[in-house]
């Protein structure tokens, strides 16, 4: 790993470098443009960087490995779990020792605000694949996202809740940013729906026992629990115990965001997550045929169908802007004027219309409020039930 003093000698001669070479004055472009993945490929959320694999390896498939005559080069580093020191130490690595002219990837947000601080001496963008705290955006103008925010997919559900009679709730969150902005976007969306939040649970990111919170939400005596955890075993783990505790079989309504059904889990869920309303900005069961061209491409790159989550939109998308910033560059090192490219990007994703707001630089896509359910085939899925166009980032408005 390099010291940070190291860190800034370094880039301080890569920046002579760059100035007499690559990035200024008109100089020629590198024929190889490098681009660094940061994800947790082992570990217990391996499955989330499969899928930013995936989404990246089906974007290449489909699109080709160069830009403009400029060849891509994908450099991974694995991070198996929210570790801010290790993140920042492995993006130092990959712009300094790798030369990487891009950063992508980031599951947890702790590890993206690790990065952030780098980039602008770097002169290195962060395309955000996942990391979903809405703070992160303010941390560095270098930074582009192309996954959602808790807050933006947590907002539809506060109408949905009361809509179906469901008025008071326990909160269940993870205590780390996304759950902190899920937690103020649901209490916010379902004051303003006419129901309350009676008791607000925050757990440590490492919980994987929730007997105990079941409890304090039978005893609340809630009709509803809203419930963020980020996706991975624990999100298993948990509506498991909700069923298992009979919760569920009392009654209580449990609202989430879609990371508790992922696609991969639904088969073990089972009848555990039947009928459970969660609201989320992409299902694989989107009916569009860009989805259904990219589900062909991600299933393969993974080699198991069963597999593919909403992690390898992000990724996929991710590539594309990135690929719009090769072009708009020439291939040459200006972080600046590759974000700047990007700012009002709009196209057609698996998800549905998406853009790059120009203020944010947060993507800009519709909200899809799902039911799980079986399919025609008897496979359960994300059913879309109703749409929210044009959602922006709640947590990032003025």
């Amino acid at each position: 790993m390099i010291d940070r003093r190291s860190f800034s000698r370094l880039l301080s001669l890569g920046a002579l470098a760059l100035a007499s070479g690559l990035g200024l004055g008109g100089a020629a472009a590198a024929d190889t443009v490098k681009v660094g993945i940061i994800g947790p490929f082992s570990g217990p959320f391996a499955l989330q960087g499969k899928n930013f694999q995936a989404g990246v390896e089906a974007w290449l498939a489909q699109n080709g490995k160069s830009v403009d005559g400029h060849d891509i080069e994908i450099v991974y580093r694995d991070l198996p779990t929210a570790n801010p020191q290790q993140s920042r130490a492995l993006a130092q690595e990959l712009i300094v020792r790798d030369k990487v002219q891009y950063l992508g990837g980031v599951y947890f947000t702790p590890d993206a605000m690790a990065i952030t601080p780098l980039l602008k001496q770097g002169n290195v963008p962060l395309v955000i694949f996942n990391a979903a705290t809405s703070a992160i955006m303010t941390s560095s103008p270098l930074v582009v996202r192309t996954s959602f925010t808790t807050a933006q997919t947590t907002t539809p559900l506060g109408k949905a809740a009361v809509d179906r009679g469901v008025k008071k709730f326990v909160s269940v969150v993870s205590d780390y940013g996304p759950g902190v902005d899920a937690e103020a976007a649901f209490k916010k969306a379902i004051t303003a729906a006419g129901g309350e939040v009676v008791e607000s649970i925050r757990m440590p990111l490492n919980t994987t026992e929730f007997s105990p919170i079941m409890q304090r939400v039978r005893d609340a005596g809630a009709q509803g629990v809203f419930a963020f955890l980020p996706s991975g075993p624990p999100t298993l783990g948990f509506v498991k115990s909700f069923n298992d505790t009979g919760l569920k079989q009392s009654g209580v309504k449990l609202f989430a965001t879609g990371d508790l059904t992922q696609e991969s889990d639904l088969p073990a869920l089972g009848e555990a997550a039947s009928g459970m309303i969660t609201s989320f900005h992409y299902a694989v069961s989107h009916d569009s045929d860009v989805n259904r061209k990219f589900v062909a491409a991600a299933e393969k790159a993974l080699g198991d169908p069963a597999q593919l989550s909403f992690p390898a939109v992000g990724a996929y998308d991710g590539m594309h802007v990135i690929a719009r910033m090769i072009a708009a560059t020439g291939g040459k090192q200006d972080a600046e004027k590759a974000v700047e490219a990007v700012k009002g990007l709009a196209w057609e994703s698996p998800r549905g219309p998406v853009k790059i707001d120009p203020e944010t630089r947060h993507i800009t896509e519709t909200i899809y409020l799902r039911e799980v359910a079986k399919d025609a085939k008897g496979h359960w899925i994300n059913k879309e039930i109703q749409s929210f166009p044009e959602q922006k980032d709640p947590g990032l408005a003025k």
